[in-house]
């Protein structure tokens, strides 16, 4: 792709979730697209069920102020981090906060949190939420993940949900998350992955279906070539079947459950 079609892929993803950061708790919204028989954006949507179903525990969707779950995802990077106190953490598109609430709870006080969101509106909305609960140990800034706002060799751990697949530039993603993290840093991340070619509906639609975290995902071949040029090692790739489940309702009569799958990808900066 060239600079003038990334720049429009990032402001319909830009565009996008600014609508959702905008909507009030209590709409629907998820990392899909907008159909107009789709249960999933059109119809309110109990979020605690939705993020139970991508992995988290009743606990976890309790445990954060109100207004940071969205119902958007694809998994739990929290199941995978295994984060310790005192750790730095940093969340790539992080959204109304969600993620960000529940790493400061494990890293603790002499932890810290960074939320980096290309959407001002969703920067603003997870630092009310932060506000509000009083976390103080969990900062949130703006900035795209291609150009990390974060000094070199800072971060201990990367977490990310279903935000890199829709990166026009992924490559670019792994090299800066290779440089703000120190040797010994890990990525923790679920993302969409493809398990087939994508018929050209779905590939060519770099409006609707990017901005959902379909026609913007790549192979898993691509993913750990990605990570291995980026300098990363112990790089793995593991398919989660069972995210077919709820993949399918994403764009309901489509099919994409038969071309994308999501997945927990981790891997060690040396």
């Amino acid at each position: 792709m060239n600079q003038v079609s990334d720049d429009h892929i990032r402001q319909n993803v830009r565009s996008r979730y600014k609508e959702i950061a905008l909507q009030p708790v209590e709409d629907s919204s998820c990392c899909a697209p907008t159909s107009a028989s789709s249960s999933c954006c059109n119809s309110p949507v109990d979020y605690a069920n939705v993020s139970v179903k991508l992995g988290y525990s009743s606990e976890e969707v309790t445990a954060v102020p109100d207004g940071a779950n969205l119902g958007l995802g694809c998994g739990n990077p929290q199941a995978i981090a295994e984060l310790q106190p005192g750790e730095v953490v940093l969340d790539l598109g992080s959204g109304g906060g969600f993620d960000c609430f529940l790493a400061s709870r494990q890293v603790g006080e002499a932890g810290r949190v960074i939320g980096v969101d290309m959407t001002p509106e969703m920067v603003s909305r997870a630092r009310t939420n932060a506000a509000k609960a009083g976390v103080t140990n969990t900062e949130f800034r703006l900035g795209e993940i291609e150009h990390l706002p974060v000094s070199d060799q800072t971060v201990d751990v990367i977490i990310s949900n279903c935000v890199i697949n829709l990166s026009p530039a992924k490559q670019q993603v792994f090299d800066e998350a290779s440089r703000v993290l120190r040797s010994g840093g890990r990525l923790a991340i679920s993302d969409i992955v493809t398990t087939a070619e994508l018929p050209p509906e779905i590939k060519n639609d770099l409006d609707v279906m990017y901005s959902g975290c379909i026609s913007g995902a790549s192979s898993v071949d691509e993913v750990k070539a990605m990570l291995t040029q980026s300098g990363f090692k112990d790089v793995i790739v593991e398919l989660k079947d069972d995210s077919k489940t709820f993949i399918k309702d994403w764009v309901p009569g489509s099919n994409v459950q038969n071309y994308i799958a999501s997945a927990v990808i981790k891997a060690v900066k040396p």
